[in-house]
């Protein structure tokens, strides 16, 4: 590893497990001092534990103002500053597939966590950053906020409010030298997507992961399985000096799915030409 991000400070949401943890460690490798932020306390702890004294734990729920405040003020009283915003935490909504039959019940937390949240960490990080010479501000989407489909409509709609609102604010805020950037991964194996039922054993989750693999597969041109590693590397970029021109952009950490559709269309069509008109019988 390199020291691409030495003396820098961030704050990471969401970082006691998956992409948050696994951006946390490489931001720790490459000589950042972070603080995580997560709701679970155990968990939290032990990610920084960890980490050594590098790390800080402060437990937040990131739709409460004075929990993101919390989180900034714990960046700066203990290691002196704030260069990086990383806000990460996210919720899912039920896997429903039906929209008729969808009673909404989770809207209001999807929308809380998952727009409130990213708007409150980059509206709090940027009051710091914007006093001390500007900073890197990094929101978690999905492509699920890139592209419309069937079910889990208060997911795809807060991840797409999440996109629109962070362009805006690195609009608002590029005039106080603060970039503003999102990612959206694809499918990445974690808590947040495992598809498991309520008290799965992790066997069972396993499981599910291994028969979902060829759906998630069909629709994306790298049949490789993408990792939290994979995104954290992303955030890296996005984080450090290599991004300095980049600002309101969104990254997609999704193996191609986001490009378009990968099967050859074009050619099914031909063929179907091909029988209508009796060619090659």
């Amino acid at each position: 590893m390199g020291q691409e991000l030495a003396g820098k400070v961030a704050v990471i949401t969401g970082a006691a497990r998956g992409i948050g943890r696994a951006t946390a460690a490489l931001f720790v490798a490459e000589g950042a001092r972070v603080v995580i932020g997560d709701i679970d306390e155990e968990a939290g702890q032990a990610a920084a534990l960890a980490l050594g004294e590098a790390a800080i734990f402060r437990k937040a729920d990131v739709g409460r103002t004075e929990d993101i405040d919390a989180l900034v003020a714990a960046a700066v009283d203990r290691f002196g500053a704030l260069d990086v915003m990383f806000n990460n935490a996210g919720v899912s909504c039920r896997p429903s597939a039906d929209f008729l039959d969808d009673d909404l019940a989770d809207f209001e937390q999807v929308m809380r966590v998952n727009v409130l949240g990213v708007i409150l960490g980059t509206q709090r990080a940027a009051r710091h950053m914007g006093r001390n010479g500007g900073g890197s501000i990094i929101n978690n989407t999905s492509i699920a906020g890139l592209i419309p489909g069937l079910a889990m409509l208060a997911y795809r709609t807060s991840k797409m409010a999440a996109i629109h609102a962070s362009k805006s604010m690195a609009i608002d805020l590029a005039q106080y030298g603060i970039r503003v950037n999102c990612l959206a991964p694809g499918h990445i194996p974690t808590d947040l997507n495992a598809f498991a039922p309520p008290g799965a054993s992790p066997e069972a989750a396993a499981r599910i992961q291994v028969a979902m693999k060829p759906v998630w597969d069909a629709n994306k041109p790298l049949k490789r399985q993408g990792t939290p590693e994979d995104v954290a590397q992303a955030v890296l970029f996005l984080a450090g000096d290599r991004s300095a021109q980049i600002t309101g952009t969104v990254l997609a950490v999704d193996g191609g799915i986001s490009a378009g559709d990968p099967v050859n269309h074009f050619r099914e069509l031909m063929a179907a030409r091909a029988a209508a008109l009796g060619e090659g019988a």
